[in-house]
């Protein structure tokens, strides 16, 4: 990298990308964020995280689980390390916008975090997927190809892995989808190569396994098991409880991600917990044990979009990134019970 250390971190408001703008802040970057606030879930979790970033509690006044507080063109705020964040509430669908950031700003590297997730609501509204994924991509690399930024971070998905055997490596065909989110991400993929092949731009993906951790996505199983667990409410578990994941803490994830920066080419990167996976049965013991309290279960049928079993082979990453994660799984699960307990007084608002 450069003396520039100015990159464009997208979806800058969401729970990955929050977290990697955080530890780049913390190593001096100028951070230039933009996410369009949408609300497919509770926005007063992206303003909470947007709080953080830019050293406020402002999201204790937002009592709008639709509309975010964060609305002014341009918000800054300095960081004690040198880092300086901006945020911008600019959508990566919106080219113009993105064109007047990439005029203004001479980016090092782009982090397109942004995206349209879960694989149950992409079903029931899938065009806004293609949309977001696939052609707001498309945005951020042909804005890349005409402002001279060589360097992009593309966040994919290990949901491209269905039906393949285990452990899931990154050489394995993944032509299968089994949702429209895991094929408008795989359409991203296939963009990505493309700008590489024709015009040089260096493109690392990373296929995320099962991200969790404070402040975490409430359409994800552990925020929803913990916040249900918490209030007494029934869980809904689609399926026995058996299928099972390869838990990977955020922060693990965050530097696997900012790692990525590394000038590879074209390569395609899994960052998981790369351990035997974890049933969701025992996820819900252990939040049980952390919060002594019982779980009510309330069974539904398994969805035909899910994955019974997801394990990542993490060797590329290892030695393409020198990236092994540090966090275990129960330390992990540990530190969002003690979260979700520390911000009760204003979770227990938040809508699942």
């Amino acid at each position: 990298m450069s003396e520039n250390k100015i990159v464009l971190v997208t979806g800058v408001a969401g729970f990955i990308a929050s977290k990697t703008a955080e530890l780049l802040l913390e190593q001096g970057w100028t951070v230039v964020g933009v996410d369009n606030m949408n609300n497919y879930y509770d926005v007063r979790l992206k303003d909470y995280r947007l709080s953080r970033l830019l050293g406020n509690e402002r999201y204790r006044e937002n009592g709008d689980p639709g509309k975010s507080i964060f609305t002014a063109p341009k918000e800054t705020a300095e960081t004690a390390a040198g880092g300086k964040f901006i945020f911008y509430p600019v959508d990566i669908e919106n080219l113009p916008e993105l064109e007047k950031l990439f005029a203004e700003y001479p980016f090092e590297a782009v982090l397109n975090l942004a995206a349209r997730a879960g694989v149950r609501y992409s079903m029931e509204n899938p065009f806004v997927y293609l949309s977001t994924n696939a052609m707001g991509t498309l945005n951020i690399l042909d804005c890349m190809r005409r402002h001279g930024v060589k360097k992009h971070v593309m966040a994919s998905t290990s949901s491209l892995y269905a039906g393949q055997e285990m452990p899931f490596i990154e050489t394995l065909p993944v032509n299968t989808p089994l949702s429209p989110y895991a094929a408008s991400k795989k359409a991203a993929e296939l963009m990505a190569y493309s700008y590489y092949k024709l015009y040089g731009l260096d493109s690392t993906i990373v296929r995320y396994f099962t991200v969790f951790g404070p402040a975490g996505r409430p359409d994800m199983s552990i925020f929803r098991f913990i916040k249900w667990i918490m209030d007494g409410k029934p869980i809904e578990l689609f399926g026995d409880g058996s299928q099972s994941r390869d838990f990977t803490y955020v922060d693990d994830i965050a530097r696997g991600t900012i790692a990525a920066m590394k000038p590879l080419g074209y390569e395609i990167v899994n960052l998981g917990g790369g351990r035997n996976p974890i049933t969701l049965n025992t996820l819900i013991g252990f939040i049980e044990n952390a919060l002594s309290k019982k779980a009510q279960i309330q069974y539904k049928p398994f969805h035909i979009a899910d994955i019974a079993e997801t394990w990542a082979d993490i060797t590329k990453a290892d030695e393409l990134l020198g990236w092994q994660p540090r966090v275990s799984p129960e330390e992990g699960f540990q530190k969002s019970v003690d979260w979700a307990l520390e911000h009760a007084d204003w979770l227990k608002d938040i809508k699942l």
